[in-house]
């Protein structure tokens, strides 16, 4: 009996853990934090879903519960709430912490070549063993000694 009921208590705990999930993946970890306008809220957790948890690097602050995510959502919330646009936040936020901060960074010549260096250093690496292998390799044979003349001499007659 007393397995039975170890399964029934493991099964129990498994669906509180799966049910409570999406509760413990909110990164919004207060609710004072929330902005008491709706439309605004939703504009701040727009604009923060944008931008890159410096801490976690692969989340943006909207999904990260770190430190830093929490005072930029913090942050973003204070420019959303004083009536500045998405544009002068996202300018505010990259001024500060550089293009690294967008999770979709511009176009630039800097994430064109940041791109482009893998294939480039394959296509370099392609031509170079294709020029090596390529060339023709010219081998002047040594001239056979006499003992070698000879030997080859023997052998050959004897066929």
């Amino acid at each position: 009996m007393k397995t039975h009921s170890l399964r029934h208590g493991g099964v129990i705990a498994l669906l509180v853990c799966l049910l409570s999930a999406p509760l413990v993946a909110m990164a919004v970890d207060d609710p004072s934090e929330m902005l008491p306008d709706p439309a605004q809220e939703q504009r701040a957790e727009a604009i923060g879903s944008q931008l890159r948890c410096l801490v976690c690097q692969n989340e943006s602050i909207e999904d990260s519960s770190a430190d830093l995510a929490r005072d930029l959502r913090h942050v973003v919330r204070e420019h959303v709430a004083r009536g500045e646009s998405n544009r002068q936040i996202m300018d505010w936020m990259v001024n500060r912490y550089g293009n690294f901060i967008r999770l979709r960074p511009p176009l630039t010549v800097g994430t064109l070549l940041l791109w482009i260096m893998p294939l480039l250093a394959l296509c370099i690496g392609i031509g170079v063993a294709w020029w090596t292998f390529r060339r023709p390799r010219t081998v002047t044979p040594t001239p056979l000694t006499d003992e070698e003349r000879r030997r080859l001499s023997d052998l050959t007659e004897t066929r």
